[in-house]
């Protein structure tokens, strides 16, 4: 017994000494201004440089415009009002211009879908609230898209695999469980509005990150939609666009009804 207390202590002050250094380690690098800045920085994720004098007018009146309608849903200090409204810190400039340039906002009932319609608000006004909700904290800012760096084919591609699911591989939209997913096919879609709903995901639709879908990925997405919105047709009838499987139906469907016609003016002369 006393032979293993001995063989022991060694070890005790040994680990001591790892304790202490690397206490000792755990110090210096927490006061290190590099540790200090990176501390920042994930601590306080909505800070942000103060805005220009422009921009705080801009601000300004958007706030204006808020109080006045949006507030009843979303609360003066937009913090959102439950069963109502959510709040609006954090959900950035993106989500605003979506939901005011599409017209999904604001709703006569907070209950109802989302949808497309005539926007409430002019375009200077859209940008002041756009302003006003983007200096609530950090969000997806609005994206710039550039259709004409997009690729056609590579597009089709990420459609079919991240949104035709909802809105179909023509973008003619569809029915998903608990709500409906807007057809892309119409002019008035624009290419900023499918990179804000890609980054923010309006009502049901998921949102994705540029680790799933790049920018690089929107803008052929982009390129894509603004095909299925003037269409190729030459040589042929679009017959709406509704797909090739349908689309062989009616012309066979066509094709009997005038094959079908034309045996029965036959029988009708041999008759004569």
């Amino acid at each position: 017994m006393r032979r293993s207390r001995r063989s022991s202590r060694p070890a005790r002050a040994l680990m001591v000494v790892l304790a202490l250094l690397c206490s000792a380690g755990a110090l210096y690098v927490a006061s290190s201004p590099r540790a200090g800045a990176q501390k920042g920085a994930s601590a306080d994720p909505l800070s942000a440089p103060p805005p220009s004098p422009a921009a705080r007018g801009q601000i300004a009146r958007g706030r204006s415009l808020f109080a006045d309608g949006c507030s009843s849903c979303h609360g003066v200090d937009a913090r959102g009002i439950r069963n109502l409204g959510p709040s609006l810190y954090g959900a950035g400039a993106a989500a605003a211009d979506f939901y005011l340039s599409t017209g999904r906002m604001p709703l006569s009932n907070p209950r109802d879908e989302p949808t497309r319609s005539r926007p409430a608000y002019k375009r200077a006004d859209i940008d002041a609230l756009v302003a006003y909700v983007g200096s609530l904290g950090r969000g997806p800012a609005v994206p710039r898209v550039r259709p004409n760096q997009g690729r056609v084919d590579a597009g089709m591609r990420t459609f079919t695999l991240d949104c035709a699911g909802c809105h179909q591989v023509g973008a003619a939209g569809g029915i998903v469980t608990g709500g409906v997913a807007p057809r892309l096919d119409d002019p008035d879609v624009t290419p900023t509005q499918i990179g804000e709903a890609i980054r923010v995901g309006p009502f049901l639709m998921p949102s994705f990150n540029e680790r799933h879908i790049t920018e690089q990925d929107v803008n052929d997405i982009a390129r894509y939609v603004a095909l299925t919105q003037q269409p190729d047709d030459r040589g042929g009838w679009g017959i709406g666009h509704i797909g090739p499987i349908p689309e062989g139906m009616v012309a066979w469907l066509l094709a009997g009804s005038a094959l079908l016609l034309v045996a029965r003016l036959i029988g009708e002369r041999n008759e004569a």
